[in-house]
């Protein structure tokens, strides 16, 4: 139990370093882009979504093969492999004298960046029925920490010099892999594991899954639109909040360590009650409308000290995305509702190939010096009215649902 125990801590350690590792590194990657290539911020962050997007098919094509892998060769070599990588990659962007270097970073840590699935397949391993899904909140708990700790030390970190956040993370990262190497014990026994099977390792096949359920198809369009929408805050916020309020590293990393910290409060504490007293089905619409409320008022603030009072109404947002899941997996038999979480996450890996280039796109556009309309707040508009359509979507759907149900 003591060996079982241990092995846990690692893993949220493991997951709490590698979450630590990639917040640290945000507020200084505008600047460092720009530096590298001599451009501004706008230009910066053009270049930003094509690095997040290559990551992102990377990992998309990668993590089922690596998972799979771990199915043949166990969950250790796997996870130590993953580790390696990020630290790799922190290392060559802390030395990189151009942006091709960054590229070849990124790239690198999407092949091999499977920590996140990897440690849930150890978490199942060496877990009982009764406390598995205790074990398995280690996961959100790891985020939602690494995101507050992460972009706050980045910040500071970066007084000492644009690439010292990322010779920390990497530190971190091969000191957690150096200590796996020789601690981690292996999860997986020999008589539970199978063959790797390409088939198997098809990304693509689990969003198969939705054609089984066309019920929940108008559902599966409305949570697209959120994630792709999601991107106006998570692939701009930094380059956003420095070319409108000049705002420096250090404030950058404050400003998403206050994300970290509602994110925790929202997901973590509110939706328990929230959700009970609205009911799924209006959770989602109040969600919704506190999303596209967020993202209007970022898109329109005049003052930075406006973005931390916007915060409030955006990541309230959040009761959004569990509603829905929670009404698709009532449509779904209960012996497949792993099959239907998998689907969902190749689907969140998807928008996260497309999401960051369309909204990099849009605040490039309209932020450049040549621009022919200046306004830097366009991604966090096309947010919102992204949100707005989800509603839509989702309303339709629900709507149909019920007259089906009623109908039965």
């Amino acid at each position: 139990m003591s060996n079982k125990t241990a092995a846990l801590g690692f893993i949220f350690v493991t997951l709490l370093i590698d979450v630590i590792g990639f917040g640290i590194i945000i507020p200084v990657v505008p600047s460092l882009i720009s530096e590298l290539e001599n451009i501004s911020i706008p230009e910066a962050a053009a270049y930003g979504g094509w690095l997040v997007a290559s990551f992102s098919v990377m990992q998309f094509i990668f993590s089922p093969v690596l998972g799979n892998l771990s199915d043949q060769y166990g969950r250790r070599p796997v996870l130590l492999i993953s580790l390696f990588g990020f630290g790799l990659d922190y290392l060559l962007t802390s030395f990189a004298p151009s942006i091709e270097w960054l590229f070849a970073g990124r790239i690198l840590a999407g092949i091999m960046g499977a920590s996140f699935t990897t440690a849930s397949a150890y978490i199942a391993d060496v877990s009982t029925p009764e406390n598995r899904a205790q074990n398995f909140g280690m996961i959100g708990a790891a985020f939602g920490l690494g995101f507050i700790i992460g972009p706050a030390l980045g910040g500071v970190i970066a007084n000492y010099g644009l690439r010292a956040p990322f010779m920390a993370a990497a530190s971190l990262t091969l000191i957690n892999w150096l200590y796996g190497y020789f601690i981690l014990p292996e999860s997986l026994k020999l008589e539970n594991r199978r063959k790797f099977e390409w088939k198997r390792a098809n990304p693509l096949g689990s969003l198969r899954f939705f054609l089984r359920y066309k019920v929940i198809l108008g559902l599966v369009a409305s949570i697209i639109l959120i994630y792709i929408a999601g991107h106006a805050v998570q692939s701009t916020w930094s380059y956003y909040t420095i070319e409108k309020y000049q705002w420096d590293e250090a404030m950058v990393g404050y400003s998403l360590a206050f994300v970290g910290l509602m994110v925790a409060f929202v997901q973590g504490w509110l939706i328990r009650f929230i959700i009970p007293k609205l009911g799924p089905e209006r959770s989602v619409y109040v969600g919704l409308m506190f999303y596209a409320i967020g993202f209007l008022l970022f898109g329109i603030a005049t003052q930075g000290w406006m973005m931390f009072a916007f915060l409030i109404p955006y990541c309230l947002g959040g009761i959004a995305g569990p509603s829905l899941q929670g009404i698709m997996s009532c449509q779904v038999p209960a012996n497949q509702q792993g099959e239907l979480q998998g689907a969902l996450t190749s689907l969140m890996s998807l928008t996260s190939i497309f999401g960051p280039l369309l909204m990099t796109w849009l605040f490039y556009n309209f932020s450049k010096p040549d621009a022919a309309v200046y306004f830097p707040g366009a991604a966090m508009l096309a947010g919102s009215a992204l949100t707005v359509v989800s509603a839509f979507l989702a309303r339709l759907s629900l709507k149909r649902n019920i007259v089906a149900t009623s109908n039965t």
